[in-house]
This record gives structure tokens, sequence and C-alpha cells, in this order.
């Protein structure tokens, strides 16, 4: 929403000053705002919408950036009641952002009856929240296409008996609901969830849920059950998804099977049964149905008749989709972050192959990228699709700006059909898509001439069933031009023929009569008058009067109409108004024929809106099909026009197959202006180099080696082509990262807290099918902590998960694991140092951004920070600092006589001199004979001891002098 500045004419609207103490006292009195999330309420006044207190504040922050517009109702002054007023136009586009964009709930409320313009009291007429549109959906979305569906849903757990995964902790049964009420789609899920919540959270990444409805606590109110809602949030929080607590009395699904008899279709529903709803197997789970039934009361889908026998209800298996976690979604950038601002839509995976041409197709986009595929099939499917338009690029440019960039939104326009609200413009929008529809499927027919298998697939998947959408649609075709007046579309208006109805027929032919009277009145006045005809002497259809003429203030032209059996009506800024006798019957005659015209055709525009609905079903599955057609041509639009072009990547099942990337690339960054990008090999040999440590200097490249290989696996399980010159890609279950995490203070979580969280949730959740990608673990606390957290977080995923990782890090005495797990592989990103004669001179350093096997063996953070300009004495400072600790853990190794030898020498050694001891400990007299022992033998005794030590030492003095560590030992001694 564009930013004002100053005072506004939108914030100029007064509210009647005679109901500021009433309003006043009534707002005093509202309940109490939910303090989970932001709500905004808004106080419809007719022409404008009103918004007081706090709110007000933030409207003026936020819409007008200025505090100027606030105005103080009631006593007092600036100690009264903050106001701000909005038009209608404006209240729209911030309800808009509100609700899609900064994640608010907004309240409207209208006056009581009776109330009128000075109304001070009001109801609450609608209830909007970013997972539930319904009620403002026609105020936000009457000229815009919606790109993304609001999806909300309810979560119940209950906890079961047994350890979870891993042994940790106790299993949960989570039984979820979700609602896509712009698709009219009802689903749940239900499985076992760990403490991290992982599934729960796929879930939601998968479904972008905008809204969760959570029950407040339990019954008994145990610290258990609170402990857990408030990770569940955590997690909701992560995923940028607002969290709204019921009652737990709403999750009651004793109702939910009569109120499913109500909203599904017949055709959702088995027949065979003698009671269908008895046969719906989603009401066999176990928990899902609590959640079902709250999410029916939450959005109220009952009170709406145009929701009666119109939804659907489908399982959701996570598993039939590949697994990401929040962080993922961060670290791959695959949409826009909430709330923040991106000068290029480049900047994310979404907005860098968005170039649909329909609102749907984007949709489609979205949720793909968020649900990439798992299973082989269908993947290789949408790959094949997109080659026939990779190679056809004519045919693809034609489909693209000729067919499919006519395509209205059918899905909300179905939606305004069933709600009863449709206009005759909507009739004429899916009239128009229609007639597209031949160019299509002429276009297609084209492609698939080409050759046997493309023809099959194109028929497949498109043909075959958009000739079955244009038989079924030849009536309603014939209906709109049978009776819409189709030439009146080019001055935008939307009428019934004259010729179509009887009585239209009639009232039209008399409109006809009407205006060439009028014109013939005009014309006598014209040369009774002697002005020139509509250059002086106006006819005019006045507001208030009525048709009418109009001459200037002139004093000459009035004075050639006065005197005359002219009657002067007004005189304005714009002329004198003035009629005669027989203009004025005309004018009469000419409005009530008018009224009485519109009636009709408003009958008969109900009636074709009427029929145009029964073809609802028809119109849903087309638009589905499209939206279809326009994500796989925009993957092979994309695929093509990028700088360097995509290729088609050879996937395998998972399991069985290795990763090798050849000149791979990150397709955001290589878009972006006066970047040359490097591409990177990347080989990963399952049991072989399926794990890679990624060491070198900041700025080199390290962190985009690693999210490029994640973007590159994702792309293609969507079925896209992806940006490398050769790619051999195993199927993931999952991709899971760890790149950085902030604080979140206000929930009490520190940057290291958060990074703990995610990589907890990692180490419970990969499998030996995942990619992980880790960056950076363990910077948030000391050293060595965050070095022994990295080494043992890597050697468990190494050694016990056995998944696909990249793990980048500054911790160069992690590289050291490769020698301990064969199929670690150490990877560096290469710095060229200069060289310098001066040795006190600083040498320079440039990033090739190659990334090549073996070790970076230093660091090059002071470099980094001279590139950043840092104060000269800072660097120096730096440098000096850095130098002593090198010295000194370089005298500390010194010190220590182990220092130099290898393991296994000081392992020989230390067996050497244990067994040494065993066999002088065993030559030793007990405790029993040193007590029997006098004092005065006590001095024997501890010679005997010695001699006895002596002589073992002399046994093994050849072993002993033959290991270096332990004559290094000795002589330390």
């Amino acid at each position: 929403m564009a930013l004002m500045y100053g005072k506004e004419k939108d914030a100029e609207y007064e509210i009647d000053n005679t109901s500021h103490p009433g309003f006043c006292t009534f707002f005093a009195k509202l309940p109490a705002k939910s303090p989970e999330t932001g709500t905004v309420r808004l106080f419809d006044r007719g022409e404008y919408y009103s918004v007081h207190g706090p709110d007000a504040l933030y409207i003026a922050t936020n819409v007008y950036c200025t505090n100027t517009v606030i105005k103080y109702l009631g006593p007092g002054g600036r100690g009264g009641l903050p106001s701000v007023t909005l038009s209608a136009n404006n209240a729209k586009a911030f309800l808009r952002d509100a609700l899609t964009a900064k994640q608010l709930k907004v309240e409207i409320w209208v006056p009581e009856a009776g109330q009128g313009k000075k109304a001070t009291r009001f109801r609450l007429d609608k209830e909007a929240s970013p997972g539930n549109l319904q009620a403002v959906e026609d105020m936000l979305f009457t000229n815009i296409d919606m790109i993304s569906a609001p999806i909300v849903m309810s979560i119940k757990i209950a906890s079961s008996a047994g350890p979870s995964a891993g042994g940790k902790g106790k299993m949960k049964s989570v039984g979820i609901a979700f609602a896509d009420t712009s698709a009219r789609e009802l689903g749940v899920a239900e499985f076992v969830d760990n403490d991290s919540f992982s599934n729960t959270e796929s879930l939601v990444i998968q479904l972008a849920v905008k809204e969760a409805i959570l029950p407040t606590g339990t019954a008994s109110g145990t610290t258990e059950r609170d402990h857990e809602l408030n990770k569940l949030k955590d997690v909701l929080e992560r995923c940028g998804v607002i969290a709204t607590e019921r009652k737990p009395s709403e999750f009651n699904s004793k109702s939910i099977r009569d109120d499913l008899a109500r909203l599904l279709t017949p055709n959702s529903m088995p027949s065979s049964s003698v009671d269908a709803t008895l046969s719906i197997p989603q009401l066999d789970l176990a928990v899902a149905p609590s959640s079902l039934a709250a999410l029916t009361s939450y959005l109220s889908l009952l009170s709406d008749p145009s929701n009666h026998g119109s939804f659907t209800i489908r399982t959701h298996d996570l598993s039939q989709f590949m697994r990401l976690d929040a962080s993922a979604l961060r670290a791959l950038n695959l949409v826009e972050a909430p709330g923040s601002v991106n000068s290029s839509k480049n900047t994310t995976l979404f907005g860098l192959l968005n170039k649909c041409k329909t609102a749907q197709g984007s949709r489609m986009l979205g949720s793909w990228l968020k649900q990439p595929l798992v299973n082989l099939h269908e993947i290789r499917k949408r790959q094949d699709l997109v080659e026939i338009f990779v190679r056809d690029s004519d045919t693809r440019r034609t489909i693209q700006d000729d067919c499919l960039k006519m395509m209205p939104d059918l899905n909300r326009i179905c939606k305004r059909f069933l709600k009863k609200v449709a206009s005759l413009e909507d009739v004429v929008r899916v009239y128009q898509a229609v007639v597209k529809l031949e160019d299509l499927i002429s276009s297609l027919e084209g492609m698939a001439n080409d050759n046997e298998e493309q023809s099959k697939l194109i028929e497949e998947c498109y043909l075959a069933k958009l000739k079955d959408f244009e038989n079924s649609l030849s009536k309603f075709s014939e209906m709109v031009q049978q009776t819409l007046d189709l030439d009146e579309l080019e001055n935008h208006r939307f009428v019934i023929k004259p010729d179509y109805d009887e009585s239209l027929q009639i009232l039209a032919e008399k409109l006809k009569g009407i205006r060439d009277g009028l014109d013939k009145e005009h014309r006598d006045a014209a040369r009774d008058t002697g002005l020139d005809l509509d250059k002086k002497l106006h006819l005019e259809n006045s507001p208030t009067h009525g048709y009418c003429f109009r001459v200037s203030k002139n004093a000459s032209d009035w004075k050639s109409v006065e005197g005359n059996e002219y009657i002067e009506l007004s005189t304005l800024k714009s002329g004198v108004f003035f009629t005669t006798g027989n203009l004025k019957e005309l004018s009469e005659n000419y409005q009530e024929t008018t009224e009485a015209y519109a009636r009709t055709q408003r009958d008969l525009v109900g009636h074709v809106v009427t029929i145009s609905s029964t073809y609802t079903p028809v119109f849903e599955e087309w638009n589905t099909l499209l939206a279809h057609l326009d994500v796989i041509i925009t993957f092979a639009h994309v695929a093509v026009n990028a700088p360097e072009a995509y290729v088609k990547p050879k996937v395998v099942e998972k399991g069985s197959g290795s990763l090798i990337l050849k000149d791979a690339r990150h397709p955001c960054l290589e878009v972006q202006d006066d970047i040359n990008f490097i591409p990177n090999d990347v080989e990963m040999i399952k049991d072989k180099s399926e794990f890679h440590i990624i060491t070198g200097p900041n700025m080199g490249g390290k962190s985009t080696y690693i999210r490029q290989v994640g973007v590159i696996a994702l792309l293609a399980q969507t079925g896209s082509y992806v940006p490398c010159s050769e790619a051999h890609i195993p199927i993931f279950d999952s991709i899971l990262c760890r790149v950085g995490a902030g604080d979140s203070q206000l929930r009490g979580v520190s940057t290291f807290m958060a990074e703990m969280l995610e990589t907890a949730s990692i180490l419970r959740s990969a499998t030996r099918d995942s990619l992980v990608i880790i960056d950076e673990l363990g910077r948030g606390t000391s050293t060595y902590d965050g070095f022994g957290l990295a080494w043992a977080i890597s050697e468990h995923i190494a050694s016990q998960i056995h998944a696909f990782c990249l793990f980048a890090t500054h911790f160069h005495e992690l590289t050291a694991l490769d020698q301990q797990i064969p199929h670690v592989q150490n990877l560096h990103v290469v710095a060229h140092v200069s060289a310098s004669d001066d040795i006190r001179k600083e040498r320079d350093i440039t990033l090739l951004y190659k990334v090549e096997p073996g070790i970076c063996d230093q660091s090059f953070g002071i470099h980094v920070a001279e590139l950043a300009n840092f104060p000269e004495d800072v660097v120096k400072l730096a440098k000096r600092k850095a130098d002593e600790l090198e010295d000194f853990n370089s005298a500390a190794k010194e010190d220590d006589p182990t220092a130099q030898f290898a393991p296994e020498v000081i392992e020989e050694g230390t067996q050497l001199i244990a067994q040494i001891l065993d066999e002088w400990s065993a030559a030793r007299p007990t405790d029993e004979d040193v007590a029997m022992t006098d004092a005065d033998d006590e001095d024997d005794d501890t010679e005997s001891q010695l001699a006895e030590l002596k002589k073992c030492m002399d046994e093994y003095k050849d072993r002993l002098k033959g290991n270096a560590w332990v004559r290094q030992m000795l002589q330390s001694l």
C-alpha cells in the first residue's frame, strides 16, 4: 500500500460534533481486544470509516506517516479520544495490506438500527483474520485477483503412551483440520509428532497456513500441557502463522457428522451408503474430527447458505511431498519474509519464477514450491511437459500472450456465483475466456503433432479435458451471445440485448423515440434562438433538472434566449439552465422509461447470472487445468530466458543415487544486476562423500554454495529445469536447514537458543534420504563450546543418520572429521592472497568464489573488515591482538610435551606405562603385610618398592626407549 505524507484528503472527513460525547462513552465500554494478536477496529460511517484510540495512532503512523491527521473527540483537547478518518477506497487498501501482509485481525462495526450519520452506538458487523477473509473478500478483491489462498488450520494434540522416535519423550498424536474457503475445500491430517513438532511444522509450510486455531489449555490446566502449547506457538511463530486460541469446548466432534452432511457436495460423499456421512473416512480418525469441529465453528461455515453442499474434503498425507522446515523457507528464499521490503522480485525463488499470466497460476506455483513431489513418475511427467514448451518457443509465447493473459480468476468468479453476488461483468469475463478456449486448443494441437510421445502427453494432460470443457460450455456461449449486447462491451457497458425480451424491446423503442424527440427539441431551440448547436446551446441531462438546455452566463447568449417561451431553472458557475414545456415532458418520460428499462433489465440479468452459475463445477475444473498449464509454461519460460539456460535434471528414486551437479548456479543471484556468477560443481556420492565440510573466508561464497544445492534439489522435485549444465539428483524426503537465527526477546529466546532449537529439530527429523544444510553452527557461544557442539552434531549426522549434508564452518579443526569418518569430504572456497616483499605490509586477498577439494587453514576476517572500510587503527589493533593470541597458542603447544606426537604413539606409550605399573603393583606387599611391619622397617619397605619398580623398568627398557612419547615424558620428569 502506498504511503501518504502530510494531511491527506481522506483524513478531512468530520465526525459530527453532536455525536462526540455519546460515542466516546460507547467506545470506552467496548470489550477488550485479544492481546495475542493485533486487532484493528474500523467504524463504518457511510461515506468513510473512522478509527479510534491506539488504532488511530497506528493508522496515522503506518498509513498517513504523520500525526497531524489525528483529531481528538470529547472534552479535554489532546486528552480526548484520538481519531482518524479513512475514505472507503483508502480503508479497503489498508484492510488488504493489514490482512495479507501485516498479519493483523480486523473488526468492522456499523451503526445500530436507526442511528444514521450521527451514530453514537455501533454493532460488530464483520470480523476477518489472515486465514479467514470470507466476510471482507468482496470488499478487498472486487477488481483484484487473489494471489495467495488464505488457509486456516485447527490443531489438537493428544498424548500417547510410549516413547517417540529416537526414544526421547512421549509420542504426540496431532489431529489437524484445514480449510481453503476460496476453493471451498476442507482437509484433515493426523500423525504422530515429536517434541519439536517437526511434522506439524512441515505441514504448516506445505499448506502455506496463515492462521492456526488452538485450544486454550485444558480443564486440568496441567503445566505439561501449557508447555506443549507454548512450544507449538513457537513453531507457528517461526513459520509466520497467527495463533488464535479458542475454548476447548469448541473442539468437540459430537455434531461434526451432521455439519459435514450439510457442507459437503453430494458427489464428495459415498452414494452407496444409506447414510452417506457414515462412510466419510476422515471421521474415523481419532483426533482430527475434533479439530474439524473447531474449524467449522470458527469460520461459521454453516451460517452462510452458499456454503451448503459446496465443500469437498480430503486427507493430506505428509509423505506425498518433500518436507520443509521454516528455516529452509528462509534459507532457500522461497517466498518473501513477512514485513520485509525488497527492491527486486528476483530476490525470492517465487518472485523469480512467477512469470504466470493468471492469478490461479501464481497460487499454484506458490503451492508447488512448498510441496515438492517425492513421486518419481509425477516429477518426470512435469519435466516432460516443461521440455515440450522449452523446445517450442513460438507456441509457448502464443499461449502466454494470446490465451492465458485473457483468463480471469475463475476461482473467485465461481465463489461470487455461489454467493449470488455475481454481476453481468462476471458472466462476460467468463465468456471472453471461453472464446479464447478455441485458440488454446488449436495451439496445443499444433504442438501435439510433432511426435507421438509428445502428442500423447499433451492429449492426456490438457487437450482431452479442454475439449470436454469446450463441449460443456458451448451452450453457455450461445446463451451469452443471444442475451448480451456484445457491441456495447467496447464502451464497458454490460447490458442485455433489447431484442432478447419483448417487454425490453418495447421499452427500448420508446426510449429511442424519446431521444429523437429530445434531439428535435434541441434543433428547434437552436433555430429559434440563433445559437450554434452544441457550441453555445447545450442539451444536458442534469442530476437536478433532468434534460434541459444550458448557455453560458455571457450576456449576449442569454439575451438570445430571454423573452421567449423558455423557463429559467437555475444559474450556476457553469451557466444558465432553462427548459420548455415540451422538453420538460420529454425529460420526465425519459426518466420513467429509463427506470422501467433498468428494472426489466435487472430481472433478466438475474436470470442470466443464475443460469451461468450452474456451470460452476466446469469453471472450477477448467480453472485448475489453466493454473497447471500456466505453471508448466512458466517453468519453460524461466528455463529458456535465464542468463544461462537451465537443464533438465535426471531425477532418480531416493536412496538409489548420488547428487552430482555440473556448473551449478544460484538462480536468484545470477539474475541480479552487476553480478557475474561463478558456477561450481557438486559431487556427493552416497557412502563415499555424502558429508561435505566447507571452509574458507567470509564472503567467499560458502553460504551461496550450500544454499544453491538446496534450491536446485527443490526445483528438480517441483518438476522444473535447474540452473546447471548437467544434474543427477536423488529424491529427497526433506530439506532441513540451519542457516542463521535472530533473537526473539519477547519469547526470551536468544540467537544461540534459536539455533539449538532448529538443530534439535533437524537431528530428530532427518533421515538417510534427507538433505541437511548447516551454515556456521555454534557461533552464538564460546569457541570451545561451539566447536564441541559442531563436532558432535556433524559426527552424529555423518555416522548415525547418514543424510546428505553440507556443513559450512569457520571451525577449521572440524576438518579432522574426515580422518575419523571415510565419507566426510573437505572442501574450501578459494581465496588468492597476493605475495608481498615487505613483511610489514599486509597481503591483499582476492575472493575467487570457486569451491575445490581440501582445507582452508586460515581465516580472513581482518581482510574482510578492511574491505568494509574499518578505521585503520581498529584494523591494526585487531591484527596485533590476533598475533598475540596466535603466539600464546604456539607457546602453549611448545610447553605441551605431547603436542608433537601422533595419537597412536601416545596410545602405545600409555598402554606400556600402564602395563609396567600393573606388574609393579602385583609385586608390592599387601595391606596386611604392611600392617604387620614395625615402624622401623617402613624405610626399608619403601626402598624395596623402589627397587621393584626399577626392576620392572629394566625389563621393559628397550620398549621404553622405542617409544618417543615415553622418552619425552621421562625426560620432563
